[in-house]
């Protein structure tokens, strides 16, 4: 069951990921650099801790990027990065 909600949660962080890179945007550039080590880091020895993290960051990017071009952001893309959260902090407790 952990496996499956870390493994989602890194598959909604790389999601966003791609998201941010096709958007281009200067001030997500160090996110991006930062996701992108967290999700390798994840791939080698599974600890999700950084995940969730930049995932809560790059959440946060995408709603701010969304309220200016609600194009550029689907919703599918922050309801899955939400529910991928929140799974993975309610499986903490």
């Amino acid at each position: 069951m952990a496996n499956e909600i870390n493994d989602r949660l890194r598959n909604e962080c790389q999601n966003a990921l791609e998201t941010l890179e096709k958007l281009n945007l200067p001030e997500t550039a160090e996110l991006q650099a930062k996701m992108a080590w967290c999700i390798g880091s994840f791939d080698y020895d599974k600890n999700p801790s950084g995940l969730t993290e930049f995932g809560g960051m790059a959440l946060k990017a995408l709603n701010k990027i969304k309220e200016k071009n609600p194009r550029k952001v689907s919703k599918k893309l922050i309801d899955g990065l939400e529910a991928a959260i929140s799974n993975y902090e309610a499986a903490q407790y």
